[in-house]
């Protein structure tokens, strides 16, 4: 019985250590020595080399100048993929198309994922766009009214630990000074439906999002942002009307579990 379940497990555990390499890359530290990497996973040198040249053969790394590596080719491969067949790429385009030709903005779909938020698809119509969320770029949960958006719609159990993760970043921008404190503006956000943040990401920006709910359970968010020259409030109070009604139908109108 040992013998049937033990090579399962040594192959799970070969590609979460083969995956924690890939994590190591980020936007703070984009290249790696191998030096580097065993020293930061504590893999000896043969099982490291093993990974990658397992990554390099396969596209997901590459070598750079000094003996350095970075995130390869099959990385912009899968990401081609990823905008040809995400279903919430399709269904959110015509929105965010119609919000940003009526406004000057940049509108955005915001998958979440764990503790971050990841821009998967942005439109800007605004001469200098004012958005830190690229596509592809992670952004962690404590601030903006994308993460507020999400956060406001979690059951208390899922909320809790991003709320006890995150407190220090929500009490610097006001949402609350204890937990009690922040689960009453997140209530305040779930009966809005939508959130609103004044240059909590980017300053001199204004973030109006709503939930992209599957069965009441939020998976994205939709997002607009302007510049605080343009935010008064007749304007955020139709723009937070217009996302939260495109929020709604792009909810409603495709299967949620293939999103």
């Amino acid at each position: 019985m040992g013998s049937g379940i033990e090579p399962k497990l040594v192959k799970a555990n070969s590609q979460e250590r083969v995956l924690a390499v890939l994590d190591l890359f980020t936007e703070a530290r984009p290249q790696w020595s191998p030096e580097e990497l065993m020293k930061e996973l504590g893999y000896t040198r043969p099982t490291l080399y093993r990974y990658l040249k397992s990554l390099k053969d396969s596209g997901f790394v590459m070598p750079t100048r000094g003996g350095r590596y970075a995130l390869g080719p099959r990385v912009v491969e899968m990401d081609y993929l990823s905008r040809r067949s995400d279903p919430l790429i399709a269904t959110a385009m015509p929105h965010l198309e119609r919000l940003s030709a009526a406004h000057p903005c940049t509108a955005l779909a915001v998958r979440w994922y764990g503790d971050k938020t990841l821009c998967v698809a942005s439109i800007a119509s605004s001469v200098s766009p004012v958005s830190s969320y690229p596509r592809g770029r992670p952004m962690p949960m404590g601030r903006g009214a994308i993460a507020r958006s999400i956060m406001a719609f979690l059951p208390k159990q899922r909320v809790m630990p991003l709320v006890a993760r995150y407190a220090a970043d929500l009490r610097s921008v006001g949402v609350g000074d204890t937990p009690e404190d922040i689960l009453a503006t997140l209530k305040r956000v779930r009966r809005a439906g939508v959130a609103i943040a004044f240059g909590e990401v980017t300053p001199g920006a204004v973030g109006i999002a709503a939930p992209i709910l599957d069965a009441g359970y939020p998976i994205a968010s939709l997002c607009i942002t302007i510049a605080g020259q343009h935010a008064n409030g007749k304007l955020i109070d139709r723009i937070s009307s217009e996302v939260r009604e495109a929020a709604w139908q792009i909810s409603a109108a495709a299967d949620m579990n293939s999103m």
